[in-house]
């Protein structure tokens, strides 16, 4: 393999290719100052008029100058085509058309790099694999294998198969991730300083994300814990299957996993020929990606068409795990407020949920940032809801309310790309498919649900184990917190009545975990018992 090339070489070929497709007049496009203007047009050589491409469009040079520039940049323009907060529309659009599709690299190479990984036990484990790749992609690339007999697991649906698939990563990649990595943070640091909008838009932020996210996919462990965790959470469904990860046989650069068998999801011929409900397949899309996100709390952030297939027995088929996405409790709190203002054209609420959520600048006018949401809105509504794009919508959001300088929230980025992909597969199944009627009922059940006392008592019994060890010490703790150290008082004041509440259903409640006392009440209302107390306490101080 090549030497992988030092930062000021790479630099030098990357000003190459932004000369070749005339992207220096990009700078003027960016804001930035006065001599960072000029500097910056002079680093990356100015036009060049002759060239062909000279009137192709700007979002086409750019894709085809990443394209060109190798597997790390194309991977950075997939992941910003993703980012309307970032890019004009028509950029955005362009770079959705990246392909992340390579030659792939020899027999010989992969063979030894999988005999490598297992050493004297390869033909211990493997029957036979096959040196012809069945996909190959910038990062890895994917070989069929058969296990020796016994070594077979049971799958999500009980049935043990010897066929895997063998998941391997690109010799070299790792050298020529971090050269191109460097030079990208190079870059993001000086656009942090001098870009008029690097304060809104945190470049800097934007590649140490990719950065993370890039070092993940090197590393097929991650990988293989995203695919094990996600298929825990679907085990007892019939709405989605998760091929099984083999442990045993998975390394930093090999993974080992169930083989799957099913129909891709972009054969709708295929899959209406043989009599599968294209209309419930697109709801049963919906249904798993809400179910994922709002209540698993762990979703797939990669559901384009080349990752879903649809088993035989109509259930989507999931793979490939490399980017996962994660909500915590308030971000799902404000983002199903947020979309069910869209469903039921509370724009009040969406601006409320983005303040409350310290989405947009604190200083922000409530008002104008309403009218912002409605001015999006209420043209699309004025269509019917069948026709409607909800993804579309949240594209539109992004660039109308760019200038509330509304700071990047990556761990929404990957959510929003889900919907579009859901929706857009959604929609190719069955061009009918309404994403506000599916996804509202779920949403409205899940916001009810939060707020009901079973959500709560769950809560307190998930960290039950905190408040035990916590418990003896509370009144204690109370009691120095409501009576601070002062000057000595002929009498000690009585417990309050709220202190001594909350003490004794914390002491039932702990007998009642102990064994010691057997009453479903005690479960059901001494949690309520506690939270009373205490706010009795807090009220009378």
């Amino acid at each position: 393999m090549a030497k992988t090339p030092s930062r000021l070489s790479r630099i030098i070929q990357i000003r190459r290719v932004i000369k070749r497709h005339n992207l220096a007049s990009l700078v003027d496009d960016m804001q930035l100052t006065g001599r960072s203007r000029w500097v910056g047009r002079a680093l990356l050589g100015g036009t060049s008029p002759d060239s062909s491409e000279s009137a192709e469009p700007r979002g086409r040079r750019i894709r085809l100058a990443l394209e060109e520039l190798g597997p790390v940049f194309v991977k950075l323009g997939q992941a910003l085509s993703t980012r309307p907060d970032l890019l004009p529309q028509d950029i955005a659009d362009e770079l959705t058309l990246l392909q992340d599709q390579v030659p792939p690299f020899s027999a010989d190479q992969s063979m030894r790099l999988i005999e490598q990984a297992y050493g004297d036990d390869y033909t211990k484990i493997f029957e036979s694999v096959e040196p012809t790749p069945m996909a190959s992609a910038s990062v890895a690339q994917v070989h069929a294998a058969r296990l020796r007999p016994g070594l077979a697991i049971a799958g999500q649906n009980g049935e043990k198969q010897s066929d895997v698939v063998i998941k391997v990563l690109r010799p070299g990649i790792q050298q020529v991730v971090e050269s191109d990595l460097r030079v990208m943070h190079t870059v993001a640091g000086l656009l942090q300083t001098h870009w008029k909008r690097g304060k809104q838009f945190r470049p800097h932020d934007v590649i140490k994300e990719y950065d993370q996210t890039i070092h993940d996919e090197l590393d097929l462990r991650v990988e293989a814990a995203n695919g094990a965790r996600m298929g825990a959470d679907f085990e007892t469904t019939d709405i989605i299957y998760v091929p099984r990860i083999y442990w045993d046989y998975t390394h930093q650069n090999v993974m080992v996993m169930e083989r799957i068998h099913g129909t891709s999801i972009r054969e709708f011929a295929q899959l209406e020929a043989k009599g599968f409900d294209l209309q419930q397949l697109a709801a049963d899309g919906v249904e798993v990606f809400f179910t994922q996100a709002f209540e698993k709390n762990f979703f797939h952030a990669d559901m384009h068409a080349g990752n879903i297939f649809v088993s035989d027995q109509g259930k989507w088929i999931a793979i490939d795990f490399g980017i996962m996405g994660t909500l915590d409790e308030h971000d799902k709190q404000y983002l199903a407020q947020m979309l069910l203002g869209f469903f039921n054209r509370d724009y009040r609420s969406i601006a409320q949920a983005h303040l409350r959520a310290g989405w947009i600048p604190a200083d922000t006018r409530i008002e104008d940032f309403e009218q912002a949401v409605r001015m999006v809105c209420e043209p699309i509504f004025a269509k019917p809801l069948s026709e409607i794009s909800f993804g579309n919508v949240l594209l539109q959001l992004f660039q109308t309310v760019r200038r509330f300088e509304m700071p990047v929230q990556p761990q929404l980025v990957l959510l929003y790309k889900t919907i579009l992909n859901i929706e857009g597969l959604g929609r190719q199944l069955y061009p009918e498919l309404n994403l506000w009627d599916t996804a509202k009922p779920f949403l409205e059940k899940w916001m009810k649900d939060q707020l009901s006392p079973k959500a709560l008592l769950d809560d307190f019994k998930r960290d039950w184990p905190i408040w035990k060890a916590l418990l003896p010490e509370l009144p204690n703790y109370l009691h120095q917190q409501l009576n601070p150290i002062q000057a000595p008082k002929p009498a000690a004041r009585p417990l309050p009545v709220g202190l001594i509440t909350a003490s004794l259903a914390g002491i039932a409640l702990l007998a009642e975990q102990l064994g010691w006392l057997h009453s479903p009440q005690v479960t059901e209302t001494a949690p309520w018992l506690i939270i009373a107390g205490l706010l009795l306490v807090w009220l009378r101080r």
